[in-house]
This record gives C-alpha cells, sequence and structure tokens, in this order.
C-alpha cells in the first residue's frame, strides 16, 4: 500500500479504532521464508501494497510498519508444479479469494484448482495493512497479476534456454510450458526444480488486458465454496488445540467503569481452574466452558461507575461536546469550500435547511469475536477472525513484550467482519490466559459481549443548508458533519458555492469502522436534501439531479437504474412510493430506486422492489460483484430502517438479536441489479459502496407515500407516523 493510501485511510475521520492503541510491523523474515516454501520459484513482486516507514506514525495504528525489501505479493512455483500464491488479505465472506485466485490463473493460464491462495497468516504471508477501504480487489489483484506474469514470463525465459527453442515459439497452458503446435516441453515444476530463483519486477511487465481475459471477468464458482456448505470449514471458533481450555473475562457493569478491587478464591477452590489478575483485566480458564462460565460466575468484584449520557440525548450531547483536536485526522474529502455560501443563498429562488441524525449501530456479525492462543517454548500463535492480522500481532507483541518474530496470527476465513473486526482484543485476552494456565486457551465472546464491548458505527448530526434557482440550478450547498466522519461527505453536485466540514466530538461510546463508514450517513442527508430541493420547485428528482451532475460515471449509474426501475413511466399505487438516490466512494458507482408500501395504520414499511445499477471498472466475478451488491443492500436495509443502539449510563440496553432487529429473511425485497462492467477502467472494490444510496432512495420513496420526511437513521423502527 501505498502512501497516499495510507494517508487516504489514516484521513478518514470514523476509522477511531485504528488510534485506540500503538501498533508496529516488522520485515518478513526472507531465510525463514526459503526455509518454509523450499525449493522452486520464488517471485517478488515490486508494487504498492506493502507500507514504508514513515515517521511519526510507527507510534499509531500500525501505519509505520514496513513490509519486506522485495515489495508486494509472493508467489510460489513448487517442484510438483503446485503454484502457492501469499496474501495478508483476508477472507471474509467477499470472495476476494476467489477473485484473487482469478487474477494469478489468468496470468499463468491455470485452472482455479491448480493455485492455492495462503491468506492472512503473518509467519507466510508479505506485511499487509489489512482487509479494509475497498482495498483488496485494486490493490491486491494488480499486485499479484504482476507476480504471475513475471513468473509467467521467467518460465517462458527458462524453457527456451533449456529447450533450446526460440522465445517467441512457447506458451503456457494446464502448469506446462508448451509449443505453438501444442508439444509440451516442461511442466513447471521441471523448470524450477531445486532453484531459488528470486525476480523483482515492475510496472512494466505485461499483464493481460481485461479485454482478453477468460479465466478472470468470468462466473467462476467460489473457491473452497463446498467447505463451507458441508460444514467442513473450520472458523476461528472450531479450532482445536492438544490439551485445550476455555477462557471467560470478567466484564465490568457499564462503560468506564473502574475495578476497585475483586474476590477470587471461590473460583480459585474449582478443580482445573486458572484464574488471572493482571490490573484491570480479570479472567478463568477451564476444562470447559461450562466450568469456565461457572468460575467466572463465582467472581465477586467491585466497581466504581460514572453517570453517563443516554442515547435520548446522545444528538444534543454531541452537538455539545466537540474534541479538542482532530484526533489526528483531517478527514479524506470531509473539508471542501469554495466560492461563497452567502451569494449562493442570496441568488437561489428556494433556500432549504434540514437537520440529519444518525444513530449507533452494531456490526452483528454471524461469528463473534474468537481467539484460540498457544504458547510454546515462548513463541505465541494465535488463531483469531480479524481483518487486520498484522496490526493484531503488533498489539500482542506490545502486550506480552515480545519481538513481532515470535508472535504469528493466523486467521481463517471468518464469518464477516464489515470494518468490526480490525482490533485484537479477544487475541490478547485468550494469549493472557494461556500463558497463566501454561495450555492453549480458546475465548469465544457471546453475543452480549459482541453487542456491548466491540466498537459501533459512529453516530452523527449532519446540518445541510442549500439554495436552488427555480429553473433547477443549485446555487449553494453547505453541510456539516459532527461525530459520523468524512467519508462522502464532498457533494458530486456541482455549484459555485461550496462549503462542506467534519467536525469531530468526544463520542460517549467507542465507535470506530462500518462497511462504508461515514458514506451512508453522508449519502442519506444528500440525496434526502436533494429530494426535499426538487420537489421545492416542482421537479422530477432524477431530472433535478441529472441537471446538477457532471460526473459521467455517477451518470451512467443513475440513468442505468432509472431505466431499469422504470422510473417516470408509471405512477405508484395507493400507499406505495417510488425514491432514487445515488451516490460515490472508494472509486465505485451506485444509484438504487426503491418501491416502498407503508401500511394503513400502523405505519409498517415494506420494501417491495429495489434496482441498482453500479460500477467498479473492470469486473473480475460477476456473480459474485452481484451478490455482493444485493447483500450490501440487506445490510444497508437494518440501518435504513430499525437498527440502533439504545444505552443509557454506560449500559446497552439491546445486546442481543431478541432487543436488536436486523433485517430478516420477510424484509428481502426483489432485486434487479444492474452491473457496468468498465474493461477500459481499473477494477475497483465493491465491499461498501453498494450500501450508500439504499437508505435515501427508501426515504425519498416513504416520502412519496406518505408526505412524511424521515431525517433520522433509522427513519422507521416503530413504522411510519402521519404528519
Amino acid at each position: 500500500m501505498n502512501e497516499r493510501i495510507v494517508d487516504d485511510l489514516l484521513r478518514e475521520p470514523e476509522r477511531y479504532e485504528l488510534f485506540e492503541e500503538a501498533f508496529w510491523g516488522t520485515e518478513l523474515d526472507r531465510r525463514a521464508f526459503f526455509r518454509v516454501v523450499g525449493s522452486g520459484l520464488i517471485v517478488a513482486c515490486a508494487g504498492s501494497e506493502a507500507i514504508a516507514q514513515q515517521p511519526g506514525r510507527g507510534r499509531r495504528g500500525g501505519f509505520g510498519a514496513a513490509g519486506p525489501k522485495e515489495l508486494g505479493a509472493w508467489l510460489h512455483i513448487g517442484e510438483d508444479s503446485a503454484v502457492t500464491v501469499y496474501t495478508g488479505k483476508v477472507e471474509i465472506g467477499q470472495n476476494i479469494r476467489t477473485a484473487l485466485t482469478q487474477v494469478v490463473a489468468e496470468e499463468l493460464h491455470l485452472p482455479l484448482e491448480r493455485i492455492r491462495l495462503v491468506m492472512a497468516d503473518t509467519q507466510w504471508t508479505p506485511f499487509d495493512f489489512g482487509t479494509a477501504g475497498s482495498s483488496s480487489t485494486p490493490r491486491m489483484a494488480p499486485q499479484l497479476r504482476r507476480a504471475a506474469a513475471a513468473a509467467r514470463e521467467l518460465l517462458l525465459d527458462l524453457a527456451a534456454e533449456q529447450g533450446q527453442v526460440k522465445r517467441e515459439t512457447l506458451g503456457l497452458q494446464d502448469g506446462k510450458v508448451v509449443t505453438t503446435d501444442g508439444k509440451a516441453l516442461f511442466t513447471f515444476g521441471q523448470l524450477t526444480q531445486g532453484k531459488k530463483l528470486m525476480k523483482v519486477i515492475d510496472d512494466t511487465t505485461p499483464t493481460t488486458p481485461a479485454e482478453k481475459w477468460t479465466r478472470a471477468g468470468t462466473s467462476l464458482p467460489k473457491v473452497d465454496g463446498r467447505d463451507f456448505v458441508t460444514g467442513a470449514h473450520r472458523y476461528a471458533s472450531d479450532i482445536k488445540r492438544p490439551g485445550m481450555m476455555f477462557g471467560k473475562v470478567l466484564r465490568p457493569p457499564c462503560f468506564k467503569a473502574e475495578l476497585l478491587k475483586v474476590q477470587t478464591a471461590e473460583a480459585e477452590k474449582l478443580p482445573g481452574v486458572t484464574v488471572v489478575r493482571d490490573g484491570s483485566f480479570v479472567g478463568v480458564a477451564a476444562a470447559t466452558e461450562q466450568e469456565a462460565a461457572k468460575a467466572l460466575a463465582l467472581l465477586r468484584a467491585q466497581w466504581k461507575t460514572l453517570p453517563q449520557p443516554s442515547s435520548e440525548e446522545l444528538f444534543e450531547y454531541l452537538k455539545k461536546h466537540p474534541s479538542r483536536g482532530d484526533g489526528g485526522f483531517g478527514g479524506r474529502g470531509a473539508r471542501d469550500s469554495r466560492g461563497s455560501i452567502a451569494a449562493g443563498l442570496k441568488a437561489a429562488d428556494r433556500q432549504l435547511q434540514a437537520t440529519y441524525t444518525i444513530a449507533y449501530i452494531a456490526h452483528a456479525p454471524m461469528e463473534p469475536r474468537a481467539a484460540v492462543a498457544e504458547w510454546n517454548n515462548g513463541k505465541l500463535t494465535v488463531w483469531t477472525g480479524t481483518q487486520m492480522p498484522f496490526r493484531v500481532r503488533s498489539e500482542l507483541a506490545r502486550a506480552f513484550d515480545l519481538p513481532e518474530e515470535r508472535v504469528r496470527v493466523i486467521v481463517p476465513d471468518m464469518g464477516s467482519g464489515y470494518g468490526g473486526k480490525h482490533s485484537g482484543e479477544a487475541a490478547v485476552e485468550a494469549a493472557r490466559l494461556a500463558k497463566a494456565a501454561g495450555k492453549p486457551v480458546k475465548l469465544v465472546w457471546t453475543r452480549q459481549e459482541e453487542f456491548t464491548w466491540a466498537y459501533f458505527r459512529p453516530a452523527g448530526v449532519i446540518e445541510v443548508t442549500a439554495g436552488v434557482t427555480d429553473d433547477g440550478t443549485l446555487t449553494a450547498w453547505e453541510c456539516h458533519n459532527y461525530n459520523s466522519g468524512g467519508s462522502a461527505l464532498r457533494t458530486p453536485y456541482e455549484s459555485a458555492n461550496v462549503h462542506t466540514e467534519f467536525h469531530p466530538t468526544d463520542a460517549p461510546l467507542r465507535q470506530g469502522s462500518y462497511r462504508a463508514l461515514a458514506a451512508t450517513a453522508n449519502t442519506f442527508a444528500r440525496e434526502t436534501h436533494m429530494d426535499d430541493l426538487a420537489h421545492a420547485i416542482g421537479l422530477d428528482p432524477l431530472a433535478f439531479r441529472l441537471k446538477n451532475l457532471k460526473d459521467g460515471r455517477l451518470r451512467a449509474v443513475l440513468e442505468t437504474a432509472a431505466d431499469r426501475f422504470g422510473w417516470g413511466k408509471g405512477k405508484p399505487a395507493d400507499n406505495h412510493g417510488f425514491g432514487i438516490a445515488c451516490g460515490t466512494e472508494k472509486g465505485s458507482y451506485v444509484a438504487t430506486c426503491a418501491e416502498v408500501a407503508v401500511e394503513r395504520g400502523n405505519g409498517r414499511v415494506k420494501v417491495l422492489r429495489v434496482a441498482t445499477a453500479f460500477e467498479c471498472g473492470a469486473i473480475l466475478n460477476p456473480n459474485h460483484l452481484k451478490n455482493q451488491v444485493e447483500g450490501a443492500a440487506v445490510m444497508a436495509l437494518g440501518g435504513a430502517l430499525f437498527e440502533a443502539i439504545r444505552f443509557a449510563n454506560g449500559k446497552i440496553l439491546n445486546p442481543r438479536f431478541a432487543d436488536y432487529r436486523v433485517p430478516r429473511f420477510a424484509d428481502v425485497p426483489l432485486f434487479e441489479t444492474v452491473l457496468l462492467d468498465r474493461k477500459d477502467l481499473p477494477s475497483a472494490g465493491a465491499g461498501e459502496t453498494p450500501l450508500i444510496a439504499l437508505a435515501p432512495a427508501v426515504g425519498n420513496a416513504i416520502f412519496q407515500a406518505t408526505g412524511v420526511r424521515l431525517r433520522s437513521l433509522p427513519m422507521a423502527p416503530k413504522g411510519v407516523k402521519a404528519s
């Protein structure tokens, strides 16, 4: 990852969790790497994925960590012609394992089953910042593509030399170097047997252009998909180690509680139980999870607590508690000032000011935090679900005063993250218990712990003031975001007078990255406000957007979604409404049209139909991208309509699925998804942007159906109340 990307991530204000602890990374030991892979061909890819040492950043967030001297991703061709690819990226359900395998297969002319990806294992993979910011496809795919292309070119060179034939008469096919008439000369393994060859490549290495892809760009099945369907795949919570114990941790009764004293005698009387007290950390380990829970219940703790704000006063609290600084964040895209807002408003025929509020919501992953920790001869190995294995390795090294080369973090393909698993709390807790017990320890957070002690998507207050002329020209746009974040705060619409700004606050809850960051909140406020402006001057919402929009890619998805939906071709039925919204973030573009029905009496909202157009450059796997887009829309339904964390005096009041409403099967609408495949553009990430237009499209549809304008997320946790 180059410095520009690091700077982008640093400036995204809502990544609060990256600044909670100090972390460091270390360089991969090349000699140790060779001991692992054995003989064969090693290609080091010169690219941008490793982060160079940056003064002043080594102390915070892991950004100062250096990768291998040979930058980028690694590829190994063994004596048996097996191709192993190494990447620090994590498979979280987004299917990046398949997409990355496809780009390697494309350059080496191999079927996917002949390639194995080693992912997110700090012992074998090059340093990686983490699976965040929709960066896996735009950053790692080109790295691995160039590495595979370099391997291809080197194989051809070796075959031409050893076979004494002209290089231009050779090609690759199914793990062999063949002549133009199809005669096999060498297997990959025959060319690399007994050799440890390294080649550093650069951006000039030729790769296959997107219009000529045969393996990439197609809807190939999910790699290892059968294991997930049959239950053969092992998540972190499935890991078993010889002699393993089970751990539990004593949690405070509320946030910011201070442990005064704890009595452990009764728990220590239980046979085979280890009780650990390390400062404010108190935990137990036992032979079974049930025995550990019993021991935990016998601990007697006294706590000092403080009065804290509640969710009822949240938005007033945020406005009244500005942060003393920006926490090191400038806010990517958060501040944009040009022209004069006063002049723009004076030139307007209509002015509109409104305030939008965004509740805290939980990540609610199906797989709660889990870790298995094992100490062996002063070395620590941890299996855990995290999006940032190298950051967690650094956290463990610091916690136990270890050199990082004595810490190994392994991430099995895990059960979702949504930006909520950047930190390593469970890993450190399991390692503390394992060190005290002298045996491996498994620690799995309960659902209530996950809902309470993980960080939340930041709440926010967004204030928008805008002016428009009667012919639909946007004359002024001013937007202030308090706490939620700066992602997508800058408007894509044209106006001579613009001011957008992010304002950090001292938030009452632990908060951090959430899928799409604040782009969801800021797009909701902007697209709702644009809808109101269109209605104020009697202009069709689609026509109003297009009149003020020059970005060709955003116009393309907007027009495509409208066409698929049938925008303007008919009126909704009674109590039904149509809504439209669009946005861009992380280099990809989305537009969504929604049809909703609002039940009479109870005001219950049902989203009936969602048409989405999405564009992220050249598509690596169309079917899996479609799944990403529609899965994101389902997730977005929760935050749009009913998800919200309720809290008071430092306690979460709805810390379980029984009390915290997430989308259900009955909530899923009919999806009509159109993918715009731009083979002339680099592939961008698709893990976040598909979420951002759903909430405003639904809100705009609710307004058409009822005449009620909803400006708070969630919009209708108890239905829509008549105006």
